[in-house]
């Protein structure tokens, strides 16, 4: 009999991680799947004494999850999407970025594209992200970053429709001049459905599961 692949996602907010099982029963064929979770992170990325600790954490979850029999780690925040690589390279294990065939898509659509986010410590390596696939595709499109003020204010408050009434809003000014509109966190993606818009609007998560699931094909 077949082993089971078992997958890991390491997730800095507990509101992704509904989403990402659900998409996970679609396209991961009868994997096993584990979630950990740190959702002190993203608020210590942007606090200078405790920001230093956050590689470190990364690293631990992912030996746990090696630790716990996963094949792959998937990353499912683009705040700490730079540090796949070099927590893969130390535990030994393949960590994917849930954010990166996002990124592809979007370099591949047109040269203006505009990044959105609802905090600072998430537009820049999306952004660094974007600017990475780019080379690699050999194109320079024009990013523009926008931090939609107040945004982040309602969510954790509590009120998701003042969130997505100001990222839909984001999204349609943004979409008067870019090719294509990047939602740098996938908390932000129940906004895209109320934004009336004649561009692209792209999250991560679909996209970043159906790599992962050609990933999990591999394994086989």
């Amino acid at each position: 009999m077949a082993r089971t692949p078992r997958i890991a996602f390491l997730h800095t907010g507990a509101v992704v991680i509904a989403p990402v099982a659900d998409l996970a029963r679609v396209h991961l064929g009868g994997a096993t799947t584990i979630n950990y979770l740190d959702d002190k992170i993203v608020a210590d990325l942007g606090d200078a004494d405790r920001a230093a600790s956050v590689p470190e954490r990364i690293a631990d979850l992912v030996q746990a999850a090696q630790s716990a029999g996963a094949d792959l780690v998937m990353l499912t925040c683009s705040s700490i999407s730079h540090l796949a690589a070099p927590t893969a390279e130390r535990v030994g294990i393949p960590v994917l970025r849930i954010d990166e065939a996002m990124a592809d898509e979007a370099v591949s659509i047109g040269s203006r594209i505009t990044v959105l986010a609802t905090l600072s410590t998430t537009l820049t390596p999306t952004t660094a992200l974007i600017r990475e696939r780019a080379a690699l595709a050999g194109v320079t499109p024009e990013i523009d970053s926008v931090v939609i003020d107040g945004a982040f204010a309602a969510v954790a408050a509590g009120d998701r429709a003042s969130h997505d009434r100001l990222v839909a809003a984001a999204i349609e000014r943004a979409a008067a001049t870019a090719d294509v509109v990047v939602l740098a966190q996938a908390s932000m993606a129940s906004a895209a459905d109320a934004a009336h818009v004649d561009v692209p609007v792209l999250t991560s998560l679909e996209p970043g599961i159906k790599r992962l699931s050609e990933a999990v094909a591999a394994l086989a």
